[in-house]
Order: structure tokens, then sequence, then C-alpha cells
């Protein structure tokens, strides 16, 4: 198994491994929760079901952070047949939290007057 790292800092991280097992098992090994439990751990995911899913093709999980302040990502994994006769499979790592994001602060001397809520 090769890892060959195709990133864009600002979409994310994507790495790319070209695997000598045929395509379904390595479909088996990412879908099936007691396969996929073993290398991606259940406590690593928001939720264990899919979030998309294209079978024997393309799979995306909700992933947590297991540290404050808990952000969350999108990890996709693409599957297809390569040359070899093996499997190239594809993973796509993109943060997905919305408090990632940039944010559109109002300047301290805005002249807005500030919004109390009572509790």
């Amino acid at each position: 198994m090769s890892g060959e790292k195709t990133e864009d800092q600002k979409k994310g991280v994507e790495l790319e491994y070209h695997i000598d097992e045929p395509p379904h098992k390595v479909w088996r090994a990412i879908t099936v929760p007691e396969l996929r439990d073993v290398w991606l751990p259940k406590e690593a995911l928001a939720d264990p079901e899919a979030t998309s899913l294209t079978p024997g093709e393309e799979v995306s999980y909700r992933m947590r952070e297991s540290a404050p302040p808990f952000l969350e990502s999108v990890v996709t994994f693409r599957v297809s047949p390569n040359t070899s006769g093996g499997t190239s499979l594809r993973i796509i790592h993109v943060l997905a939290d919305i408090r990632s994001g940039s944010t559109n602060a109002a300047a301290a001397n805005d002249d807005m007057m500030p919004v109390l809520r009572a509790a």
C-alpha cells in the first residue's frame, strides 16, 4: 500500500492509497460496521450511519473531535479499481463545522445598540 498526498489546504486533506486487494473487499472494510470499527472507531464518528452513499463507489461519514471545541468534519471514501487489479482508495477529509469559518464580527464602534435578552 502506498500513500500519495494530493492536498488542497483550503478545502481539507485528500489522500490516495493504492491497495493490492480488490475493490469489493475495500468497500466492505469501510462500510461494514464491525470491519470499519477496527481502523475507524465509532467513538470518532458523530453518527455511525453514512451521510451519503453511492454503493460500491463512495461513502461519507460525519466525524467529531474528542476534545473541545468538538469540531465536526466529513470524511469521504472513494473506491475504484486500479490498473494492477487492486484498488485506488481516495480519502477526502474536510472540516465542516460552521464554527471554523470566518465570522463577520461587528466593529466596536459600529453605532449599533446592543441587544439584551432576558433569561
